[in-house]
């Protein structure tokens, strides 16, 4: 019994001594402002592409491997289902009027960032305007001096 008892304690003595490490290893490493800037535009673009329908400005943002979780959609989303909503989107004879993020908090893990945002949106389609909110959780990440978004959940917010 004191055997375990003194192998408990030097555990977690131990895990004192290794935790604030891992701790700080995995802390968001903080943005320059014109880094924050660069990702938020990169950001902004990936949404005005997809309203846009601007499947070369999105083949070279979205990696083969991206995976979409969208608000109200039971399932998830491959590289190939976005290009195509954003094709329907447009065959469909919509466009975007408003986009806002009113609320942004980022976090930068090195390469990867994961923004998280308050969204709106106003589309419009044959003449009726459709406005929708809700949050959004993006990943980003950095290669070849880019910013890349594999993936995203949306959800209303209720």
């Amino acid at each position: 019994m004191m055997r375990e008892l003194a192998f408990g304690m030097a555990m977690g003595l131990a895990s004192l001594t290794v935790l604030p490490a891992t701790a700080a290893n995995s802390a968001s490493t903080p943005f320059s402002p014109g880094e924050r800037a660069e990702l938020l535009k990169a950001r902004e673009a990936v949404w005005r592409a997809w309203f846009a329908n601007d499947r070369r400005a999105l083949e070279e943002v979205l990696p083969e491997d991206t995976v979409a979780i969208n608000n109200g959609e039971e399932k998830w989303e491959s590289r190939a289902a976005v290009l195509e909503g954003a094709a329907q989107f447009a065959s469909d004879g919509g466009r975007l009027v408003r986009l806002e993020f009113p609320k942004v908090e980022v976090q930068r893990f090195g390469d990867v960032a994961v923004i998280y945002s308050l969204f709106i949106t106003e589309t419009e389609t044959h003449g009726q305007r459709t406005t929708s909110s809700g949050r959004a959780t993006e990943v980003f990440v950095r290669r070849n001096g880019r910013w890349l978004n594999p993936g995203w959940h949306l959800d209303s917010g209720k």
